[in-house]
């Protein structure tokens, strides 16, 4: 096995979990290797993996990726049975522009509802600012799956979806209300068999005080 995924906490770090996900959807063998967060020595243990400082990162033999984004890309040469990206060119121009979009914005939504698997807050974190993001990932949402019919952004399992995880897990957090349609996606992206082995693996790791 050549593909190792370096992670942060799973119960906490959402930008493990999209190319975990991407992985997962891959069928390729990969091993994921934790890096303990907020601990003394964090920062010196997950420079060692990355020298730009972050989790996550992946080894495939002497290659290192950064980024989550990018991970994802590369896992998608590697696999391009895996139909990671859909196939129609507008529609893969349209799955990677809102991916990118995740992966740039949505500051105040990160800040004021940050991921925690093991918890339930609802009506935590409800800024004006964190919900208009909100609204915005819901247009998103209704738009690709007006579009495709669902039961993924773009009918099958993507990349977009991988980077839209993380926000899905959010809103049950902190209960953000979700139309009908918005609740039927959140629920498929819920219900997939490798973030439900994530989950059930962040529930064994140790609670972090400050995360609460």
């Amino acid at each position: 096995m050549s593909l190792v995924l370096y992670i942060g906490n799973r119960r906490y770090s959402s930008w493990s979990l999209r190319p975990y996900l991407a992985l997962a959807h891959s069928g390729l063998p990969f091993e994921a290797r934790i890096v303990w967060l907020d601990r003394p020595d964090s920062k010196a243990n997950i420079t060692a993996v990355n020298p730009a400082g972050r989790v996550p990162v992946l080894y495939d033999g002497e290659l290192v990726v950064q980024e989550s984004l990018a991970i994802c890309e590369y896992v998608a040469e590697l696999a391009p049975a895996a139909g990671l990206w859909p196939v129609d060119r507008a529609a893969r121009a349209r799955a990677r522009a809102i991916a990118c979009e995740m992966h740039a914005g949505f500051a105040a939504l990160r800040r004021d509802m940050s991921m925690d698997l093991c918890a339930r807050r609802p009506g935590i974190g409800h800024t004006p600012d964190a919900l208009a993001d909100a609204r915005r990932v819901m247009a998103i949402w209704r738009d690709a799956l007006a579009r495709s019919g669902g039961p993924f952004l773009f009918g099958a399992f993507t990349i977009a979806d991988a980077m839209f995880a993380p926000v899905a897990t959010r809103f049950e957090t902190y209960g953000v209300e979700l139309d009908a349609r918005c609740r039927a996606y959140a629920d498929a992206v819920l219900a997939l068999p490798a973030l439900q082995k994530w989950r059930d693996e962040a529930r064994a790791e140790p609670e972090l005080p400050d995360h609460r």
